[in-house]
């Protein structure tokens, strides 16, 4: 295994990671949107056909309905959080893999680059959760020809008025049940992916940018073969009527396996999936960019 590169500042953390961040957003949101609507579309009726027959049917209805500001319908609130959001992401990888040496010099097992990537998903879900929340409401308004919410802020606060900020942190459980394992799926996969792509001799540093795109898309991949049935179930809470679920993800989940089966666990599986390389990839390109930059103006920052 390479040697693993030092914890690098919370400041340049905050930058680099925030950058990333937008990178992945801007180019992994309309296949979001495209994700989301098919998580939530309503069971048909008898002899209905349903709204979304799949991913690009449901891509090409919206492109043809709202044109492409409809595929980034709901950008605005992850945006807005993403800077913070994968700072704190980072940061918080980088804090599992120091509590974990014994030594500076230590190199972290796979397992233990595991246990610092579920630590950065803890550290998350506090920014993720409401922005989660505000997303898919907004994503999903548009599918229905409903304007309740005029923007991400306005629906913050519909949301903080009609049931306070619990009602803006709703799904922060199934957040935190997508985000620990998945994020430590994450990071592992992309360090251990650096590693073997790495010539012998050569620093993780010094990897090309095919190599750099090419295990943070891979690491994506696996991110989401982690997350998405939880991240079904949080789409659906979250997005369903007050007091709909009364007793939380489990309500979720059996109306899903007795109504649909558990195929329904993977809905959106296509979007995901298509969606996942090029946005993470486009992520670690932006983090590992911004970093070298950042050690580049301030190296004893």
């Amino acid at each position: 295994m390479a040697k693993q590169p030092q914890p690098i500042s919370p400041v340049k953390n905050f930058f680099a990671g925030g950058f990333g961040g937008v990178c992945l957003v801007f180019v992994g949101h309309p296949l979001d949107t495209i994700k989301v609507r098919l998580q939530t579309q309503p069971k048909p009726q008898p002899g209905q056909a349903p709204l979304y027959s799949g991913t690009f049917d449901c891509f090409k209805k919206t492109l043809v309905g709202e044109g492409v500001r409809g595929l980034y319908r709901g950008m605005a609130a992850p945006i807005i959080g993403v800077t913070p959001m994968f700072a704190v992401c980072f940061f918080g990888f980088g804090l599992g893999k120091r509590l974990q040496q014994r030594t500076p010099d230590d190199v972290l097992t796979y397992p233990q680059l595991f246990a610092a990537g579920m630590l950065s998903g803890v550290f998350t879900t506090v920014i993720m959760a409401p922005g989660e929340r505000i997303k898919c409401l907004l994503q999903i308004q548009a599918a229905t020809g409903e304007t309740k919410y005029s923007g991400s802020l306005d629906c913050a606060k519909q949301l903080y008025r009609e049931a306070g900020i619990r009602g803006v942190y709703k799904g922060t459980v199934l957040t935190l049940m997508r985000d620990v394992p998945a994020s430590g799926m994450y990071f592992m996969t992309y360090e251990w992916l650096k590693n073997i792509l790495t010539p012998e001799g050569k620093s993780v540093s010094d990897l090309s940018v095919p190599r750099i795109l090419f295990a943070g898309g891979l690491a994506g991949i696996f991110n989401w073969a982690v997350a998405i049935p939880p991240d079904v179930l949080k789409s659906r809470f979250q997005t369903a009527p007050p007091g709909k679920y009364a007793n939380g993800f489990r309500d979720v989940l059996r109306e899903l396996i007795r109504e649909e089966g558990v195929a329904s666990l993977y809905k959106g599986f296509t979007a995901v999936m298509i969606r996942a390389f090029p946005a993470n990839a486009a992520c670690f390109l932006g983090f590992e960019v911004a970093m070298k930059f950042l050690n580049w103006i301030a190296p004893s920052l």
